[in-house]
């Protein structure tokens, strides 16, 4: 891989959908609690950015043989990165955000450490969790909602503030759908390696159902119960903004089957537009 060509490849290894969202969900739970400098701002991003490389770092590794089936375009299964080269990007990377929490506190350093303990048991065996679906889902829900939502508010806040405890719950769900769709495009490669997701024990027209009701009640609640529940934010953009999210959903599932991965895209693309939205709400307010 030549010098010029490495942070190309390495933009392609971060899966720049994960990284983006994670990016926006630090800035965005930034511009709602306050981030107290640009220091406190640029470990967050740092940290955010350094964990979620690890995790789907660790992930590509381990799944070569599968993602030939399944993404041959990615770094590793085309021959762009060598396994060496991906073992010590994702070395770098599990020793970074632990610096970076033991920098700034307990409570960041806890965060850091249950993101990698996560993102490591869901790909490395023996546990390798993502050959149980439920486990896997959670897992997957656990990090974004949980572990994200509520450390990076702590970094920056010594409380959370009742739009972020929303935002927490409403991205559970958000996160679910996401991790039970991802796996709609990957049935034929997780079909020959015996990683038997929802998609496969249920069918992708059941997933695509229970991924669209997941969404469903994270928009209508954020709609309908965050004007009532949150009292930090502006109740018209709150409602207003889910709604219109939720109606660009539904007019895109329905021809999601044409192209599957274009859809589930769009779907990242509306997980961005949460971590604008809300902080737009509360700085309305």
């Amino acid at each position: 891989m030549s010098a010029r060509r490495a942070p190309l490849v390495l933009w392609r290894f971060s899966r720049p959908h994960t990284l983006i969202g994670t990016t926006l969900s630090v800035l965005g739970i930034a511009a709602i609690t306050g981030t107290g400098g640009v220091v406190p701002l640029l470990l967050a991003l740092l940290a955010g950015a350094t964990v979620n490389l690890f995790i789907v770092g660790i992930n590509q590794i381990e799944d070569v043989e599968i993602d030939r089936i399944n993404k041959p375009h990615l770094p590793i299964p085309s021959g762009d990165l060598s396994l060496t080269a991906a073992r010590w990007i994702v070395a770098v990377c599990a020793v970074v955000p632990v610096v970076t929490g033991l920098l700034t506190g307990l409570i960041e350093t806890v965060a850091v450490l249950a993101a990698l303990a996560i993102g490591a048991a869901y790909s490395l065996p023996p546990l390798r969790l993502k050959r149980f679906p439920a486990l896997a889902v959670g897992s997957i829900s656990v990090v974004r909602a949980l572990v994200v939502n509520l450390g990076v508010c702590l970094h920056f806040s010594d409380t959370v503030p009742a739009s972020v405890w929303a935002l927490t719950l409403f991205v559970l769900p958000f996160s679910f759908a996401i991790a039970i769709l991802k796996d709609v495009p990957d049935a034929e490669g997780d079909r020959a390696h015996r990683i038997f997701t929802f998609t496969l024990r249920l069918g992708p027209e059941r997933v695509l159902r229970i991924g669209l009701a997941a969404l469903t009640l994270g928009y209508l609640g954020m709609a309908v119960l965050g004007p009532l529940l949150v009292d930090d934010a502006h109740p018209v953009v709150l409602a207003v903004g889910h709604l219109a999210a939720l109606a660009v959903l539904l007019i895109w599932a329905r021809r999601a089957f044409d192209d599957f991965t274009g859809f589930y895209m769009r779907v990242w693309g509306l997980f961005f537009c949460e971590y604008l939205v809300v902080p737009a709400a509360v700085l309305l307010g």
